[in-house]
């Protein structure tokens, strides 16, 4: 059902409680495994951490027998993922919401409800 996840990570809470619904998402259908790291700009910083993030997160599927890719990019968080998400031909998006707050205007601002409106594909948000 789903041939290929894509799993958009940063360093948040909500991230790392999604990865076990991906771990189990992936085994179940036998998924092709991509994870994603976004960083806004090139600050070398935010890309060596995107890059480490992504070699724990691989890592950490390997354990669970799941061979993960990974992808570093570099721009709006909410417009790569789509984009990312249409290049490898996702069937699924899975990530972690951060809260934003109750208002309409928090929601409005997240990212997770930019991916919703804008992903080529459905969208799984583990809050």
């Amino acid at each position: 059902m789903f041939e290929t996840i894509l799993f958009p990570i940063d360093r948040s809470p909500e991230s790392r409680e999604a990865a076990e619904t991906v771990a189990q998402l992936a085994q179940l259908h036998n998924s092709r495994l991509v994870i994603l790291s976004v960083v806004p700009g090139p600050d070398e910083g935010a890309i060596e951490a995107a890059e480490t993030l992504l070699s724990r997160a691989k890592a950490m599927f390997a354990e669970r027998g799941l061979e993960a890719e990974v992808i570093e990019r570099e721009g709006m968080p909410a417009f790569t993922i789509c984009d990312v998400a249409d290049e490898v031909e996702a069937s699924l998006i899975v990530m972690g919401s951060r809260g934003m707050g109750l208002t309409t205007e928090g929601a409005a601002e997240s990212t997770a409800h930019r991916v919703i409106d804008l992903s080529p594909c459905p969208v799984l948000i583990v809050p």
